[in-house]
This record gives C-alpha cells, structure tokens and sequence, in this order.
C-alpha cells in the first residue's frame, strides 16, 4: 500500500482551485478560526427597503465589451457566486443567495475589507490624530528597517512600498500562501518554520526599492497601517471599525476578523461582514458618508475616494492576478479601486470575487460575494462593466 504524502490533505496543497474547499473558508470563518465581534451597536437596523424584484434583471444582455454580452445567471456560474445584491437610489432591487448562503450569513470580504480600513484611515487623518506625510515609524518604532517603516502612511495607503519577505526575491502567490499560513496554522505545510503572527512577518520585510515609486499590490502594506492606527487609538482593529464605521450604518449583524496567534485581527482580509450590511456600508458611501441626516463619515472623505491618485503614485493600475496584457485602466486611492469611469464610481474588492461597487452618478450600490476559482485557466469575470450595465438599465427604467 502506498503511503499517502504528507501534504496531500491540507489546504495548501488545493490552492485556490476547488469551488466547495474555496466555499468553506469563505463561509465558515468562526467555525475554522479563533475571531473577534466587529459590534452592530446598539441603534435599530437600518432599513432596507424593497424596490421591486428585479427578476428583469435576469434576463438583461449586460455589456463586457468587443461585443461580449452576459447575463446575471451566466455570471453567477461563471464567478461561484453566494450572495449578490443590488441598491439603487437606496432601495433593493435584486437580491439572490446561492450554495447555502443566507441574508445572515456573514460572508468572507477577502480583500475588499482593505478598503475599509483604508476608509478608517481617512475619517483619523480627516480628524488630525493620523499624519499621512510621518513615516510609519514613528507609530510603530519596532518596524524600524523593514519596507513597512521606512515608509511614509501615505505610501501604505497606495501600495507604495517595494518590499520582499525573508531575502526570498518576491513572487505574489508565494507570499499570499506565506501570509496565510502565519493566520490560518492549518493551511501551514508540513515542518512550517516561518513567521507564526502578523508581526513577525512584518519584521521580516526588507525594502528592494524607494518607497512611493510605484504600485505592488502587498498585504503588508495593510497590516502596518493597522498596527499603526491601533497604536493611534489604543483599539484593536475590531473595536476601531465598529466605532468609526459598523456601529454608524445601521447594520443588521455583527461582523468580525478572523484573529493570528497574537489576537491580532488579519486586517488586510480576515473580516466577514452579510451582504446586507456591506450594501448599508456602500449606500451610506453613495449618499457622501451620510445615513439620514446623521454624518458617518465626513462628507470630505467620502467625496475624495474618487478624487484622483496623489503625485508620485501610477495614476493607472491592474487588478491582482490581471494579464500584464490587458490595459492597465484603474487608479488606486486609499485602499480603493477607482474605475475613473464616468459615474464617479469606485470599488473594494477581494479574491474569489467580493465586490462593493459604489457608483455615485448612477444611484448604484452592488455587492458581490463568490467562491469563485483562481487560476490561469479560468477567465477572469468583468464584474466592473457588468455592474455599470445594471445601473444602466435601471436609470434608464426608473424615471429621474
């Protein structure tokens, strides 16, 4: 009988290739991880209310490009989706749950969760307790001569750092699964000897290059910031977000992230969050940080997601995994991905296919949850030019 390799039952080894093994971190994040509550607050839920069903939705041509057409049941085949739901002009017009997923179910973000750590940066450095010019050492002193602390705040807000990990030369699949392995103990190969916590691969990080002289899309560009703004605030990631953002829109549920060894919240894509409570989050960002006539965040700040790149950045940049073919069309501004389409829109987005796509000018909030496969075989799904045919169509069906 042969004897079984020792890696062949663990997570490392499937990678990002099977749909249901994808599905089950994405959905069953406590029951896999210690966590910790990202707390609703105290107030009601914030309504939701219906729009109509939007079952015209499905039946749609939504325009890709060349010519390309899809519709709404083709993309949710075609991207594993779990949750997808569509505002427009602050009412639910689509909402469809897939493979199990519930309107409760909190769902992994991925790292679209960035984005809204980068929105947190933003109401501190909007309220003056965050310096975006400071380097980051002078928050964190213990990160002195890594990439990450010779960097200024701002260079970590646009993935400004040139950095690689343990004198390895940087590939970015290999340090997602070296990242995952210091959160996840379970998805560690056999006879692991790497980092165990966050900040110990963070000290781990050597500059290859000047900070803020170009774009790599790096998880620990985020977990520098956030041990940064715990340092400002004396929070812990959870506490801080559910103060400046959860306990203000209304939600439904409580979230939560997904903690390392330390108790140290994975900011960069360990939250969890129902599609509901993202769309809340999304209207509260279309409606200038405002719910009702209570300001969430200042209206400053939700304004200036779209405002442009500042200098010394790429004004124009690829999403991660994206061929160094296609054209390179987004911006990238504080953790968020700008379409500089022509509705001021803009978006988080996280692998395996999370989305909040925010469009301004359309009325438009969409989320997208998925289980969706990474790998080069498997086109990439154009959810950007999907979702701004939706809008689209309902502005066109909805009188002004």
């Amino acid at each position: 009988m042969t004897e079984a390799h020792p890696l062949s039952d663990l997570g490392w080894t499937r990678g990002y290739t099977d749909p249901a093994w994808i599905r089950r971190f994405t959905s069953a994040g406590r029951e896999l991880s210690p966590t910790r509550r990202v707390w609703r607050g105290a107030g009601r839920p914030r309504d939701l209310p219906a729009g109509g069903d939007g079952s015209g939705l499905d039946t749609v041509p939504l325009p890709l490009g060349g010519g390309a057409t899809v519709t709404l049941p083709e993309l949710f085949a075609a991207a594993q989706t779990d949750a997808f739901l569509v505002l427009h002009r602050g009412s639910v017009v689509y909402e469809r749950y897939l493979h199990g997923t519930e309107a409760h179910t909190p769902h992994f973000n991925a790292s679209a969760a960035k984005s809204w750590l980068g929105l947190v940066a933003a109401v501190l450095a909007h309220r003056g307790l965050l310096d975006r010019e400071a380097p980051t050492t002078a928050y964190v002193p213990e990160l002195a001569g890594t990439a990450f602390g010779e960097a200024r705040i701002q260079d970590l807000l646009h993935m400004g750092t040139q950095v690689a990990y343990g004198r390895r030369p940087f590939d970015k699949s290999i340090e997602a699964q070296r990242y995952f392995a210091v959160i996840a103990p379970r998805m560690r190969p056999v006879d692991h000897n790497g980092p165990a916590t966050i900040r110990e691969h963070l000290l781990t990080a050597r500059a290859t290059g000047a900070p803020g002289t170009g774009f790599r899309y790096e998880n620990g560009n985020v977990e520098a910031l956030a041990e940064v703004l715990r340092r400002i605030t004396g929070l812990s990631t959870s506490a801080l977000l559910g103060d400046v953002l959860w306990s203000g829109i209304g939600a439904e549920e409580d979230a939560y992230y997904v903690l390392d060894a330390d108790g140290v919240e994975a900011a960069s894509g360990g939250f969890s969050a129902t599609a509901r409570d993202i769309a809340r989050l999304g209207e509260m960002l279309r409606c200038r940080g405002a719910v009702g006539d209570r300001q969430v965040v200042p209206e400053a700040v939700a304004a200036g997601i779209a405002s442009g790149v500042p200098d010394g950045y790429p004004r124009r940049v690829r999403l991660p995994g994206a061929p160094l073919t296609s054209p390179a069309t987004l911006s990238y501004h504080d953790l968020w991905w700008i379409p500089n389409d022509a509705h001021g829109s803009f978006m988080a987005s996280g692998i395996h296919g999370q989305r909040l796509f925010v469009s301004p000018g359309l009325d438009l909030v969409v989320v997208h949850f998925g289980s969706q496969v990474v790998s080069p075989s498997v086109p990439a799904v154009p959810f950007a030019r999907a979702f701004l045919g939706i809008g689209a169509q309902l502005t066109a069906a909805v009188p002004v």
